[in-house]
């Protein structure tokens, strides 16, 4: 678990698939917001962007990330036919190594609770949780049901399925960042844990920036709505 840095407000990023002119925007925006730190849920690489600029901005700004899916799949030179995948030879080998030094998982304190920073969730990068998921859907993921009878955390952030979402199951609370990938609905948020509520930003398709939705983080259930993939 990190305990020397702060997270009263922080900012999130989703999914960036190699959108590296959209990241570098939202964390400069991030920036000028004062957060106390940045962190992103991963998949850097798979997109028609720059993934090593992608590292290199995530790597300067001391973004806290962890490990997508598509970053394991980089790593293990699997799934490398997919559409826009990057190719291993393309990566230099400071991104290479960064990749590598990616955890699964971050734990961290709020002042409501400990939080994990996940990309699926949990442990399992390849588990979501969807908006129209209820009743026999939540009851069958096994991955949620561990993280709701273990009541270890108050929050989790997560990526993955590319919709924006504030879930709430108890005392468990699952943010969903979204992603910057393009025709996604690119976006980001910052969560205010002591303010107790969660802004979402959109981006025009000039790449400028706007509010979009307020979420209470003691409301019930929101879901926003997006793509995925």
């Amino acid at each position: 678990m990190i305990t020397n840095k702060n997270f009263n407000i922080i900012g999130v990023i989703g999914d960036i698939h190699a959108e590296e002119q959209l990241l570098d925007k939202t964390v400069a925006f991030l920036n000028s917001q004062n957060v106390d730190n940045i962190l992103c849920v991963g998949d850097i690489v798979d997109g028609s962007g720059d993934a090593n600029q992608c590292c290199n901005i995530l790597k300067r700004e001391e973004i806290l990330v962890v490990l997508g899916n598509h970053d394991r799949w980089l790593l293990k030179n699997e799934m490398r036919s997919l559409k826009e995948a990057t190719q291993p030879d393309s990566l230099s080998v400071i991104s290479q190594s960064f990749l590598i030094s990616l955890p699964s998982t971050i734990e961290f304190p709020t002042p409501h609770g400990l939080a994990l920073l996940c990309h699926g969730i949990g442990e399992n990068d390849m588990a979501r949780l969807n908006p129209d998921d209820y009743g026999y859907a939540i009851e069958v993921n096994i991955d949620i049901q561990n993280l709701i009878r273990g009541r270890k955390y108050r929050y989790v952030i997560n990526g993955h399925t590319h919709y924006k979402m504030v879930r709430h199951f108890g005392n468990l609370t699952i943010i969903n960042a979204g992603t910057l990938k393009h025709e996604h609905e690119p976006g980001f948020l910052v969560i205010d844990f002591v303010q107790q509520f969660v802004q979402f930003y959109k981006f025009f398709e000039d790449a400028g920036i706007e509010e979009a939705e307020r979420v209470s983080l003691t409301a019930v259930s929101c879901d926003l709505g997006g793509f995925t993939r």
